[in-house]
């Protein structure tokens, strides 16, 4: 294998001949070898976006005037990064110190080293394409990457959210499908009142609805970036005319309302709004995490437990237990979200720790948050096909359970009284009868009004909207 030499500030070291990153990558890969992954794709093709939108402007206001070929190649080659054809080339580990100094370098690395090869040079002829002062122009790390950032999560949550949209529709067509059904309701897992399935399942669909608007709202927020503040947002280096004109040529590239930061530097040492993202994955995960809970207590035996409920069986569930199925799709989707949980106090530490103008540990913030949006948005496709909407209510179990419990009873308060109905339900419970048994047995109410005050419309019917 052909290697070249290239040189920092720390002296010479060699770097794979065919390799479009250079020395700064090469030492990155050495001294950050953590998770044995690689920076999120997204955020490899936006920083793309914003070398594109900085050597636009650049070159716009005069840089390489002199040298049209060089600003074509230069462009091209942010373009390319941006469009994912050099993600193999980013090999650094997404935990980084140096606040993303790792991934700039990389990036600039690359488009420096594909504007030579599109010149017809060869690649380390940074005399001719220079790594800072032509790719890394009027720009810093510190405004760059938490820039990039933002716009992977924006792209992200717009990945994200149709997969959250189709479980919150599939949950309201299960629950019109299972409007009829009634059950009964819970509360501290003691029998209490009588209500539906359909009434459980849009109220799953309910809480997911607020969780997709906390989304819109948060993403919205993601759209003040500090590009041109440059180091810690004084936009030290860059011109007023490239700080005034940088983000709205972004906003043309990434076809987003992307605006500067009214505050750069507040923009540039704070990164509460990603605290906000992922404090909406958090809110989300408890959401997902009490409805998948619930399935797995409805659906519980099914013999001998629960069995309100059958959901899909995915796999076989036991190698000893013959016949076992398990709720393996609740279980696994209740795992995603206990990690999003973990990493939002991951991202909160990291977040309090942006000590006076920066803060070192956006790597951390972004590598979890990109991940997690991965992950929920296939998490929230598995469960709407491979969960939701195989559900099927065991009808007759409910009634039998309807029948049984002390729920029904509360249903004739008003036709017997209070202390009446308690003690109807005690004498049943001792006697080993349902309460609908005991209430024929004493001739209190006949069977077709006990079935009329226990159906669907009357519970629907006590909804007073």
């Amino acid at each position: 294998m052909a290697y070249r030499m290239e040189h920092d500030l720390l002296g010479e070291h060699i770097v794979e001949g065919d390799a479009f990153y250079g020395v700064h990558t090469v030492r990155s890969v050495e001294n950050f070898g953590i998770t044995g992954r690689r920076v999120h794709p997204s955020w490899i093709h936006a920083m793309g976006d914003v070398k594109h939108a900085c050597a636009k402007t650049s070159h716009e206001l005069g840089a390489w005037a002199d040298d049209p070929k060089k600003a074509e190649a230069i462009l091209c080659a942010c373009c390319e990064v941006a469009n994912g054809d050099f993600d193999e080339q980013v090999p650094i580990d997404p935990l980084q110190g140096g606040a993303g100094t790792s991934l700039n370098m990389n990036i600039n690395e690359v488009i420096a080293n594909r504007a030579l090869e599109l010149l017809g040079l060869e690649k380390g002829s940074y005399d001719r394409v220079s790594v800072l002062d032509d790719i890394n122009y009027q720009q810093s790390t510190n405004d760059v990457c938490p820039t990039a950032a933002k716009i992977a999560l924006i792209r992200q949550i717009d990945a994200f959210l149709p997969a959250l949209k189709t479980l919150e529709l599939m949950l309201r067509r299960k629950a019109a499908e299972l409007d009829s059904v009634v059950k009964v309701g819970r509360t501290q897992f003691q029998d209490a009142v009588l209500t539906t399935l359909g009434f459980e399942f849009k109220a799953y669909a309910e809480a997911l609805l607020r969780d997709f608007e906390r989304f819109v709202r948060v993403r919205k927020d993601l759209h003040s970036v500090n590009l041109g503040g440059t180091a810690i947002g004084t936009c030290v280096s860059a011109s007023h005319e490239f700080v005034a004109q940088v983000v709205p040529h972004l906003a043309k590239i990434t076809h987003f309302e992307l605006k500067q930061a009214d505050d750069l530097i507040d923009g540039t040492q704070n990164l509460d709004v990603f605290s906000t993202v992922s404090g909406a994955l958090k809110t989300l995960s408890l959401s997902l995490i009490k409805m998948c809970t619930d399935l797995r207590f409805m659906s519980s035996g099914p013999q001998a437990g629960i069995g309100e409920i059958s959901l899909p069986a995915r796999q076989a569930g036991s190698s000893i237990m013959p016949g076992k199925v398990n709720p393996v799709i609740p279980e696994a989707m209740t795992q995603a979200c206990f990690l999003v949980i973990g990493h939002d106090t991951t991202v909160s530490y990291a977040v309090s720790q942006g000590q006076l103008e920066l803060n070192a540990f956006l790597p951390l913030i972004a590598d979890c948050l990109l991940n997690d949006l991965d992950m929920m948005r296939k998490a929230c496709t598995m469960m709407t096909h491979h969960c939701i909407e195989g559900i099927v209510a065991n009808v007759d179990k409910c009634r039998a359970g309807v029948a049984s419990s002390t729920a029904l009873i509360t249903a004739m308060v008003e036709r017997i009284g209070y202390d009446r109905a308690c003690a109807i339900g005690i004498e049943a419970a001792n006697e080993g009868k349902s309460v609908k048994q005991k209430l024929l047995e004493l001739g209190l109410l006949d069977e077709a009004t006990i079935d009329a005050l226990t159906g669907a419309e009357a519970v629907r019917s006590t909804m007073k909207r």
